[in-house]
């Protein structure tokens, strides 16, 4: 693994502080906002967030290093940036297929991301206009459900929000990502204080506090321990190709250590703050937290539509849930284009388009998955959007974050990889080969397995084995 000073062909950021908040803007998305507040409300609160916690500090953030290090020595797509780096130590190119799992699934997961980024950029105007105003809570999931049920309107806000999502990544690292990154993440923090500040003043603060913190280990079940370690590996964009991409325009002077450690610490004050802001308004109102996905769509404009200026800070929680939506889209492209780019010596604009036309016409299964093909379950009663999730989240992802904290662990010269990630120290060098070679692998394996078998019905005899010698 040679020192590296060469830039990348696709452009680098302007300093260390834009690729921080670069990688914040892919980590930084439904997963924060969406899925965290749900999954903490279904799984009990305070002892799954312990849980949830543990997994960033152990897992997400020797995994992130790993992946960033790739990108910053090989500075080119993910798959050209493992192949260059296993040539150089003379290891297997097989082990491209790392940057390959990433790249195809990136590209899956903003087929359908795209589609309920669009479901939160047509809420945006449905809660400024105040169309929710006075209306109860069977009214509200009932508008939720017909437009769902509209082919054509889901289809028309999935297709606006690709579309802008490929004009920014066609612009180039400079003038699309990174004047994205400087306009959305700031809004971003700003509205999540105002949210807070919001869920403050409407009194439910300490129940939505007590409920998040308080500790009670009853409630964890064999399920939630894996909710949570997934959630902690999948909300730092680990294992998609878009941490790896991002890390090749990164500075030489940026150090890849302190990068991380701001990135995971935003990123889970993120979550937690959004959760606060979240929990603090349900509770005002006096509604359930665990709505699971209904907490969004459903509970979230129920309690905007009975507060004072409801309409007004509901458009701005939904707009607050765009941008970071946009954010980590812009992310997902980058992989298959950077790695088009490359090996075919086109523009980048005509790449960005390709790619947005092949995800565009992959996402209109999931857009369908809700109205026209909602009773077309071939595989395990899954709809087509169900079954992109799934192969995405069960299969891709976490086999290519495994296969990185081996590759990187196992294979890579352990005093080069110290070198580039400033690890120093005896107690440091050994507490990082103990997360990176065995925490890591074993963890991200328990995950992929115990998902698996949890949620294929033909598996469910491999439980209580599983469960007695585990």
């Amino acid at each position: 693994m040679a020192e590296n000073q060469n830039q990348s062909q696709h452009g680098m950021w302007s300093s260390g502080a834009l690729f921080v908040l670069a990688a914040v803007g892919s980590a930084v998305g439904l997963g924060n906002i969406w899925k965290f507040p749900y999954i903490t409300g279904e799984n009990g609160g305070g002892a799954f967030l312990l849980v949830y916690l543990i997994c960033i500090c152990l897992i997400g953030f020797p995994v992130m290093m790993a992946e960033i290090m790739l990108g910053r020595e090989g500075r080119m797509s993910p798959i050209n940036s493992v192949l260059k780096l296993a040539r150089e130590n003379n290891r297997s190119p097989n082990w491209s297929l790392i940057g390959w799992a990433g790249t195809i699934g990136g590209i899956i997961i903003l087929s359908f991301y795209a589609v309920i980024a669009g479901w939160i950029t047509y809420y945006v105007w449905r809660l400024f206009s105040g169309e929710f105003v006075g209306q109860d809570a069977e009214a509200i999931g009932s508008a939720f459900g017909s437009f769902l049920a509209s082919p054509w309107q889901v289809f028309l806000w999935f297709t606006l929000f690709m579309a802008v999502t490929i004009y920014v990544v066609a612009r180039g690292v400079n003038k699309g990502l990174e004047l994205a990154i400087r306009i959305c993440m700031p809004l971003i923090f700003v509205l999540l204080i105002v949210l807070l500040i919001y869920g403050i003043a409407q009194g439910g603060f300490w129940e939505g506090f007590k409920f998040m913190f308080q500790v009670d280990f009853s409630k964890l079940k064999l399920n939630s321990l894996l909710v949570a370690m997934g959630h902690a590996f999948f909300t730092l964009s680990i294992g998609m190709g878009a941490i790896m991409a991002y890390g090749a325009y990164m500075p030489q002077a940026q150090s890849v250590k302190s990068a991380v450690g701001i990135i995971v610490i935003v990123d889970t004050v993120v979550a937690l703050v959004a959760g606060l802001a979240i929990f603090s308004i349900v509770f005002a109102d006096g509604l359930a937290p665990d709505q699971s996905v209904g907490l969004l769509f459903a509970t979230a404009p129920v309690a905007f539509a009975d507060l004072p200026f409801g309409s007004i800070f509901g458009g701005l929680f939904f707009l607050f849930v765009a941008f970071a939506a946009f954010t980590s889209a812009i992310s997902l492209t980058e992989p298959a284009l950077a790695y088009f780019v490359e090996r075919y010596n086109v523009s980048r604009v005509k790449v960005a388009v390709s790619i947005g036309a092949i995800t565009w016409v992959l996402g209109l299964g999931s857009v369908l998955s809700f109205n026209l093909l909602s009773g077309f379950k071939p595989l395990f009663g899954w709809t087509i959007f169900d079954f992109l999730d799934k192969i995405t989240t069960w299969f891709f992802l976490p086999l290519g974050g495994l296969a990185i904290v081996v590759f990187v662990g196992y294979f890579l010269p352990r005093k080069k990889v110290w070198s580039v990630l400033e690890i120093n120290t005896t107690w440091a060098r050994n507490t990082w080969a103990a997360l990176i070679c065995v925490v890591g692998p074993i963890a991200i394996g328990l995950v992929f397995v115990l998902t698996i078998v949890e949620h294929i019905p033909a598996l469910h005899f491999l439980i209580p084995f599983l469960v007695s010698n585990g």
